[in-house]
């Protein structure tokens, strides 16, 4: 099996993507086996810090990475919170934990009706053969959905326990973990990247 590293801390991000890549034939190995520094994502879309992370990850391992950058769009927030979704409160509260976050997302379509409350997860994903790939694989993903006006179970990650997806009837918290990641922005883009990568290998 071929080595990769996945370039993120996050353990969520891992157990959604691993399997995947397994089937396809890489031996997964999570960037906090290696690294524990994050490198700044500074870019000014979820392409341009997908691609610093996996650069990075490839820098610093010596081996083919693969990252993504995701987050929830608004349509009637001007696409917010966006490459932002993981600080959005950081600018009002001073923190930036999912509570905060969701909370201040709500807070700003508190007065938004239903109708007008579009929404989509959006994922890119960067495959670095090695650190100085200059055609780096690039897949890209959405999962459209609503924004609710209130949590639903209270254990959502990130923005799902308000994130309602017509085609299930349930909330992203609520759809089983099986299905969620064969059909989520985060599948998508990776099915992306791994179609790109079997043509580039044959």
């Amino acid at each position: 099996m071929r080595p990769i590293v996945l370039a993120t801390g996050n353990i969520h991000k891992v157990r959604e993507i691993q399997p995947a890549l397994n089937e396809t034939g890489f031996q997964v190995y999570a960037q906090t086996e290696f690294f524990s520094e994050e490198v700044e994502e500074d870019g000014l879309s979820f392409v341009e810090n997908a691609i610093k992370k996996a650069r990075y990850a490839c820098q610093k391992t010596g081996m083919p990475a693969l990252a993504d950058d995701s987050g929830l769009e608004v349509d009637v927030l001007g696409g917010q919170p966006g490459i932002y979704s993981a600080r959005y409160a950081l600018s009002t509260v001073g923190e930036k934990s999912d509570e905060q976050n969701l909370q201040k997302l709500l807070d700003d379509l508190q007065n938004i009706p239903d109708a007008q409350r579009q929404a989509r997860y959006c994922c890119a994903m960067a495959y670095f053969e090695h650190p100085d790939d200059a055609m780096p694989i690039i897949g890209v993903g959405t999962w459209a959905g609503d924004i609710l006006t209130e949590r639903r179970t209270g254990q959502g990650i990130g923005y799902d326990d308000v994130f309602w997806v017509p085609q299930f009837f349930k909330t992203v918290s609520e759809i089983p973990d099986e299905i969620k990641n064969s059909v989520s922005h985060r599948a998508k883009a990776l099915e992306s990247v791994l179609s790109q990568l079997q043509g580039v290998q044959l």
